[in-house]
């Protein structure tokens, strides 16, 4: 049984900093592509940023220069550093695993707000 497991949201004042945790369960996690997705009230989910399986990271032009994503393949886990947050990325953010199957976390809330 596949899972993924995001955890670390809350809520955070502009300028603040979160990590987020994705814990990967049932997957070979070292073969897949990993991303982070997020989605707004109203708005369709969009992609952050993703890491292959070689760890190169591409980012979202929104995002650039403010997050961070890596992997642990010993841990099975990928994160997402986020600093300088704005109003803007308040949104539920998902992980998912991409290999020839697309897997989806269930999402962890990230608010910025003062």
């Amino acid at each position: 049984q596949v899972q993924l497991v995001e955890s670390g949201g809350g809520l955070v004042q502009p300028g603040g900093s979160l990590r987020l945790s994705c814990a990967t369960s049932g997957i070979s996690f070292s073969f897949y592509d990993m991303g982070w997705y997020r989605q707004a009230p109203g708005k369709q989910r969009e992609l952050v940023a993703r890491i292959s399986r070689s760890s190169n990271p591409n980012y979202a032009d929104s995002v650039k220069g403010r997050f961070t994503i890596s992997r642990d393949n010993a841990k099975n886990t990928v994160y997402l550093h986020m600093n300088n947050l704005k109003y803007e990325d308040t949104a539920v953010y998902y992980c998912n695993a991409i290999l020839e199957h697309t897997y989806w976390g269930q999402g962890t809330q990230v608010t910025v707000s003062s």
